[in-house]
């Protein structure tokens, strides 16, 4: 049985929180809110333990999981080596939503990270993620806290509809700020790369350490969100690059996410926002609420790149499965 935790991050009951730090530090799985999306987090040090987060979410062995922790000190036993750009990073960002890839030390269980000689870690800045890791003691392999392929859950309401009965307990700590996951930048190559785009943008980053690359890399990802369909409502999804005006299907009931002053005719139209940053806070809630419409079909404006547009475009073309509706312009 699921047990679901209330918690106020604004005034924290840490007898209630030490419930959850209890399980997490005795094997189980809890879910939590963290700034980003909410998170499913189990001991990283504990190979059984993260096992059961593939088994719960029904995620491929293959698609590895970032580890949180709430002090910066606490990445040093987690990696063999900190690469020379890695300090100027964590004292700009963390905590915040940027996750560092380095080579993984043998504290951290291999199924973390698929089997790789690598890990990705972040420092978590959310109150209750931050106090919940603390307590429990133990670095925190946390992927999404929903089943995979779905949207990402930004409010407790979408952990229990995908997971209830499926993990120990969840975290109702309101909803998270940014509204997408963290950004990814993987620091065992010459030039660090972005395998994941979120919300420290690819500017932000050039500007502490210099040259950045955008990449997936060879082999086996190194990041989740890399290899497999992600975000993906049960609607059908269609990207529409800004400016331009699609001919809708109108078999079925449509959805249209709109962004800034463009508009298009639908049964069902949800508006993202002015601008990137409030289209990323409220995107995954509103891929939810179509299919809580009945939505059959989902048009969904793309933000221009650059920014955090970069991170908005590749969650709804995940979403997509790259699919792009080429429409004339307006």
């Amino acid at each position: 049985m699921t047990k679901i935790i209330k918690i106020n991050p604004n005034n924290i009951d840490a007898d209630a929180l030490w419930e959850a730090a209890e399980i997490l530090k005795g094997g189980g799985l809890c879910a939590f809110p963290t700034e980003t999306v909410y998170g499913l987090g189990a001991d990283a040090t504990n190979a059984d333990a993260v096992g059961k987060i593939f088994l719960a979410k029904g995620r491929p062995q293959d698609n590895p999981l970032i580890v949180h922790i709430s002090r910066v000190d606490e990445v040093y036993p987690l990696v063999k080596t900190i690469p020379p750009k890695a300090p100027f990073l964590m004292e700009r960002f963390w905590g915040g939503p940027l996750t560092l890839i380095m080579e993984r030390s043998d504290v951290v269980a291999p199924e973390v990270s698929a089997g790789l000689g690598t890990v990705a870690i972040r420092l978590v800045s959310h109150p209750v993620a931050n106090a919940l890791i603390r307590m429990s003691g133990v670095p925190v392999a946390a992927p999404s806290a929903n089943i995979s392929g779905r949207p990402s859950p930004t409010a407790a309401a979408h952990v229990i509809q995908d997971l209830m009965g499926r993990v120990d307990c969840i975290i109702d700590g309101g909803n998270t700020f940014y509204g997408i996951e963290s950004t990814v930048l993987d620091l065992t190559e010459e030039v660090p790369v972005i395998l994941r785009p979120g919300a420290v943008t690819a500017e932000e980053i050039r500007e502490v350490i210099g040259e950045v690359s955008f990449g997936a890399g060879e082999g086996a990802p190194k990041s989740p969100g890399m290899k497999y369909t992600h975000y993906s409502p049960d609607a059908e999804v269609y990207g529409v690059e800004y400016g331009t005006k699609p001919q809708i299907n109108r078999d079925g009931k449509t959805g249209v996410l709109s962004y800034g002053e463009q508009n298009i005719d639908a049964d069902i139209i949800l508006h993202g926002g002015g601008n990137a940053e409030e289209y990323a806070a409220c995107l995954f809630y509103n891929l939810r609420e179509f299919d809580a419409r009945g939505a059959k079909t989902i048009y969904a404006v793309l933000p221009p790149p650059g920014g955090m547009g970069d991170a908005v475009r590749n969650r709804l073309l995940k979403a997509a499965g790259g699919r792009i509706i080429q429409g004339e312009k307006l």
